[in-house]
């Protein structure tokens, strides 16, 4: 049967993104919303809990870090290849990929069985916050076969246009999270009260339905792919290869937001458990502005790919132009948020006199980022959607690593905590500077590869 031509090649460039980047913008607002959610209920339990689950994000953005930079290389592998009407290539992206999410199940599995302990404990003393993230992070670890199968089955859809569907996916495991988060946790409708052992069984549970949903999605209307038991089980060895050339340094620059917040929490830490708290709950709810604009990105690359296979160069530059404008509104109205009314957003997460003096200050010196921050994650899609993560790779590590923590420790010996968190504004700077010089060598050196102005 002939295919025809993908929309990403016809359909008129903002319809395109927003039909592509809305779904996703839309479920991951309600993955930030969930992630908000989560913590709220966690804080019920008590400070020491929260903290606990903001000691075990690194860890646990470390397993989303490896399932969504491996599915950046199969998006951007696949899509490149319908551009290019090669269907064949298209399909063992599709299942050579799904063969890497189990891959990466087993290497957590492992990880969750002999890390955890040490990973909590290199960051508190307090025997209660390990106790209760050592519970946390062993079950995600353990379990996290949900996780990786869903992403990557949503990154299938996203590679082929159907972000609807891949929205549907996200949102059925956020809300089924977030309906069992209270179930669990406080052990309502008859299940016992498991406290924050809950809060990590609703996360696996949501993941899990997820991936069922996904697999379910793609395989009935995902007509650009097909789907082969067979095929997974035998990658194609080139596929691998040119996968993780796109992917492995989008997982590095993924997982370097990991080594930030490990560190992060340890230079906080120095000051007070309350000062961590107010850490994790800074990343629960700038999620809830960044989540969409990463959904923005992520609609944003098979467009840029797709059409960079089919030269279609004008089309690139106009999609690119009003993702810019699209990104930077979001931030504004992020940043506007945490200046006016910081306190009733700590005051949801059940926080103290001492988490608001804390908190109030520092969401509102960090909130000052944000627009500049919605440029440079624009700006980095056209790495990836271009084959050129590398330059995504060295950018995350000057902002997080080069510039973020060492100016973080520095502040840090000023003895004033609010001088710790002007480390986000100061780095983002530096961040969008190098991912402006960069974006000027990629399109040309694409013009000349290529053969058409970019």
């Amino acid at each position: 049967m002939e295919r025809t031509e993908n929309k990403m090649g016809v359909m008129p460039v903002k319809k395109l993104v927003v039909s592509m980047s809305l779904p996703m913008m839309v479920s991951m607002l309600v993955q930030a919303l969930y992630n908000i959610v989560d913590s709220i209920f966690v804080s019920q339990i008590s400070e020491a809990a929260l903290t606990a689950v903001t000691l075990a994000f690194p860890l646990q953005n470390l397993m989303i870090a490896v399932a969504s930079g491996t599915g950046v290389g199969i998006n951007a592998l696949l899509s490149r290849s319908l551009g290019e009407k090669d269907y064949r290539k298209a399909d063992q992206a599709a299942n050579t990929g799904l063969f890497l999410a189990f891959l990466s199940f087993l290497a957590f599995l492992v990880i969750g069985l002999t890390v955890s302990g040490p990973f909590i404990s290199s960051q508190t003393s307090d025997p209660t916050i390990r106790e209760y993230g050592v519970t946390y992070i062993r079950i995600c670890c353990t379990l996290s076969i949900g996780v990786f199968f869903q992403i990557t089955l949503e990154r299938l859809l996203q590679a082929t246009g159907r972000t609807l569907y891949s929205m549907y996916s996200q949102i059925t495991g956020a809300v089924i999270n977030m309906i069992f988060d209270p179930i669990m946790i406080f052990g309502l409708l008859g299940f016992p009260k498991m406290g924050v052992a809950g809060a990590a069984y609703a996360t696996v549970l949501g993941q899990c339905l997820a991936s069922v949903l996904g697999l379910f999605l793609n395989r009935k209307f995902n007509s650009d792919i097909t789907l082969s038991f067979r095929e997974i089980i035998h990658p194609d060895r080139p596929t691998i290869r040119q996968i993780y050339a796109v992917g492995v340094p989008s997982i590095l620059m993924m997982s370097i937001g990991s080594i930030m917040t490990y560190l992060m929490n340890r230079i906080v830490g120095t000051f007070s458990s309350t000062a961590t708290a107010v850490f994790g709950v800074y990343f629960k709810l700038q999620s809830f502005f960044f989540m969409p604009v990463f959904g923005l990105n992520n609609g944003l690359i098979p467009v840029l790919a797709y059409n960079l296979g089919a030269k279609k160069t004008d089309r690139i530059r106009e999609a690119l132009r009003f993702s810019v404008k699209l990104a930077f509104a979001v931030m504004v109205v992020g940043t506007l948020c945490f200046e006016l009314i910081p306190g009733p957003l700590l005051k949801i997460f059940n926080a103290s006199s001492q988490m608001l003096a804390i908190g109030s200050p520092a969401l509102r010196i960090i909130a000052v980022h944000f627009p500049i921050a919605a440029i440079s994650i624009v700006l980095g899609s056209v790495f990836q959607a271009f084959s050129r993560s590398i330059y995504s790779l060295i950018i995350s590590v000057c902002r997080q690593l080069v510039v973020l923590i060492p100016t973080a420790w520095l502040l840090s010996l000023t003895g004033n905590l609010n001088n710790v968190w002007w480390c986000f504004p100061i780095s983002e700077i530096v961040s969008l500077t190098i991912s402006y010089i960069f974006f000027r060598k990629v399109m040309r050196d694409v013009s000349e590869e290529i053969g058409v102005q970019v």
